[in-house]
C-alpha cells in the first residue's frame, strides 16, 4: 500500500505541474496577444490609410481606363486622318504623273507603227503610210484601258499635246519623227494588249490600212518629267 501512495503522489504532483504550466502558458499567451490602446490606434491608423489607398488606387485605376479609351478614340481618329492624307498624296502624285511633272516609270506596252514595206503599182503611196490619226487611235485606245503615261518615239504627251502630219513625218508638240512611231505606255500589259487586239479594233483597223503593227509587253519602262518649255509649247 504505501508502494501505492508513493505512486499516486508523484502522479498528483506531475499533474499538478502541467497544470502549473499550462495555466502559465496560456496566461502568458493571452497577455501577449492583448493589445494596448496606443497599439489599437497604431493599428487602426494603418488600417484607415491601407483603406484609403484602396479607393485611391480604384480610382486611379478608374481615370486609367477613360484615358486608354480616349487615347484609342484618338488613334483611331488619327488612323482616318492618316489614310485621308495619304489618299491625297497619293491624288497629287497621280495628277503630277499626268501632266508630266515628275518622271515615272513601270511595267507596260510598246506599239510600233511603220509604213507598209510594199506599194502596189499604181497605188496612193499616203495609202501605204502612218498618219497621224492611226497614231491617235492608239493613244486613245490605250489611255481608255488605263495608260498611266504615254510617249511617241520617247517624247512624252501631256494634256496639251499636239500630233499631225506633215508628208513622211509626222511632227509631236514641235518635234519632227519620221516612221517608224514607237508608242510606250505605262500601265497594265494584261489590260491594254487584249483592248489593242480585240476583234475588229484598233490593230484590225491598222492592218486593213496596210500599217505594220508590233506590240510588245515591256517590264520596264523609263519617261522622263516634261520640261517647262516643252509644257509652254504643247500648251
Amino acid at each position: 500500500m504505501k508502494g501505492s501512495y508513493v505512486i499516486l503522489s508523484l502522479i498528483f504532483l506531475v499533474l499538478g505541474f502541467l497544470i502549473s504550466y499550462s495555466f502559465q502558458l496560456t496566461r502568458e499567451k493571452a497577455k501577449g496577444e492583448t493589445l494596448s490602446p496606443e497599439q489599437w490606434d497604431k493599428e487602426y491608423q494603418i488600417r484607415s490609410q491601407l483603406i484609403t489607398k484602396e479607393e485611391i488606387n480604384r480610382d486611379l485605376q478608374k481615370e486609367l481606363f477613360e484615358k486608354q479609351e480616349r487615347v484609342e478614340e484618338i488613334e483611331a481618329s488619327l488612323k482616318e486622318e492618316k489614310q485621308v492624307y495619304y489618299n491625297l498624296v497619293e491624288d497629287v502624285e497621280k495628277y503630277r504623273m499626268y501632266v508630266g511633272d515628275v518622271a515615272v516609270e513601270g511595267k507596260g506596252v510598246q506599239v510600233t507603227l511603220e509604213d507598209a514595206s510594199y506599194v502596189p503599182d499604181g497605188e496612193n503611196v499616203n495609202n501605204y503610210i502612218v498618219h497621224e490619226s492611226q497614231i491617235f487611235s492608239v493613244i486613245n485606245e490605250l489611255y481608255i484601258s488605263g495608260a498611266d503615261a504615254v510617249s511617241v518615239n520617247g517624247q512624252r504627251l501631256s494634256r496639251h499635246s499636239y500630233i499631225y502630219c506633215n508628208g513622211p513625218v509626222v511632227t509631236v508638240d514641235g518635234n519632227q519623227f519620221p516612221a517608224p512611231f514607237v508608242i510606250s505606255a505605262i500601265g497594265d500589259p494584261n489590260v491594254m494588249i487584249p483592248a489593242l487586239n480585240i476583234t475588229g479594233g484598233v490593230i484590225d483597223q491598222l492592218t486593213y490600212d496596210h500599217v505594220v503593227v508590233a506590240v510588245e509587253k515591256k517590264d520596264k519602262i523609263v519617261m522622263e518629267p516634261l520640261l517647262n518649255e516643252q509644257k509652254d509649247s504643247a500648251s
